[in-house]
């Protein structure tokens, strides 16, 4: 499905419920299989989240998570520790190119049984489930967080728990805090000194208790796009949002003050004001802590006629696709000028935007709903714009409400 979207104004005033963290979920629902007595209020209704709930509770050997990047890490920690089963686990064509081989070779270090069906270093995998009797692992630090996160969720339920040491600079540290802090929500004992993660072995039952995921702020980033090529004192709410928030992504609200975007947390929601015009130059930001915003800012910038220079990005070039060619390609086809290395990305000052652009979204998500935006400044088409569906299954029809005019 493609969706044109005519050069749209935006309805003022508007407020829009957007579904739980899918990060949030993911790791929730890992360990709610661990520990059944957890509930969950307010899951993502994301793709990847309907396909880590299905993956999670088949009996079927193989399991395809299709391009659940995500789900594709925390499963393999998962189905490592199942003592018995034999599960083959694969996905997309894109998720076969995506690299785990460092997270197998960790998970092997502990004596899971994990071979490569294919390629070596990538999906599919077999998994013969086994009790994991070693403790101690260490990785690079400046891998994705995701391989960090999928061996804590596991570690309370080894019989010794599990010290992970990570060498050299931490990258996405509020991801590996986001699953440190639910751990010790659910009551996990862990402790992150320096280099060294632990995670203490669970001796207890846990007592039933109910989780409230909070909803997800990369799908914010979208409104704080709106609201930033919007004339000043338009305004949106959004929710349900936490002021101190554990995902990496709400940096947001500190970042889009440089676009003249204030935001204001009322109770549980985020009311987004356009207050000053951008600043027009001298943006700069690091995002290892927050890449999932970087095609966010990026079409922000461009769309505003600001340069903006965007450092830590590795982790993109192995994502749904490699996000920085791809942000290059599409941007440049509607008149931008990008410069982009393995890390960074610069978008240099541009005065025109050209009209009637199709944009391709390479099965990204994120392509399709950073680029919606720039419906307020021109004529676009989304190219298979159902794509959204991986994390925000209602994206247009919330756009449409709001005044985006779709077709």
């Amino acid at each position: 499905m493609d969706i044109s979207i005519q050069k749209s104004k935006l309805y003022n005033h508007q407020e829009i419920k957007i579904t739980g963290s899918k990060s949030e979920s993911n790791r929730l629902l890992l360990l709610q299989a661990l520990y059944p007595q957890i509930n969950i209020n307010n899951l993502s209704n994301s793709d990847d989240s309907v396909l880590m709930q299905k993956a999670l509770a088949t009996k079927e050997s193989i399991i395809d998570i299709h391009h659940a990047g995500t789900a594709m890490r925390f499963l393999t920690a998962y189905l490592a520790t199942q003592n018995g089963e034999e599960v083959v686990i694969t996905g997309s064509s894109r998720m076969k190119e995506r690299p785990i081989k460092i997270l197998v070779d960790a998970l092997l270090s502990l004596g899971a049984d994990i071979s490569y069906v294919e390629n070596e270093g990538f999906p599919p995998l077999k998994i013969i489930g086994k009790k994991l009797s070693k403790h101690k692992v260490s990785l690079e630090a400046n891998v994705s967080s995701q391989y960090i996160s999928a061996l804590l969720l596991i570690a309370s339920k080894l019989d010794n728990g599990l010290e992970l040491t990570l060498n050299g600079k931490i990258t996405s540290v509020p991801y590996i805090k986001m699953t440190l802090s639910l751990l010790n929500e659910i009551g996990v004992e862990t402790s992150f000194v320096e280099n060294k993660i632990t995670v203490k072995p669970n001796t207890t039952k846990l007592l039933p208790q109910t989780l409230v995921v909070e909803s997800d702020w990369s799908s914010a980033s979208y409104f704080y796009s709106i609201i930033a090529l919007s004339d000043i004192g338009t305004e949106i709410t959004i929710s349900s949002y936490k002021k101190h928030s554990l995902q990496g992504d709400s940096v947001l609200a500190k970042i889009y003050q440089s676009f003249g975007v204030a935001t204001h947390f009322d109770a549980h929601s985020i009311r987004l004001v356009k207050v000053e015009e951008a600043q027009t130059s001298n943006l700069e930001f690091h995002l290892s802590d927050a890449p999932d915003i970087a095609q966010t800012i990026a079409v922000t910038a461009f769309g505003l006629g600001v340069e903006c220079y965007m450092t830590g990005l590795h982790t993109l070039k192995i994502k749904e696709t490699d996000r920085l060619v791809a942000l290059k390609v599409e941007l440049e086809k509607l008149g931008a000028e990008i410069d982009i290395t393995e890390a960074s990305l610069k978008v240099n000052a541009s005065k025109e935007i050209k009209s009637d652009i199709s944009i391709n979204t390479y099965n990204d998500h994120r392509m399709a709903m950073a680029f919606a935006p720039l419906g307020l400044k021109t004529s676009i088409i989304i190219k298979n714009a159902d794509v959204v569906s991986k994390s925000y299954p209602q994206f247009w029809e919330d756009f449409k409400e709001i005044g985006f005019n779709l077709k």
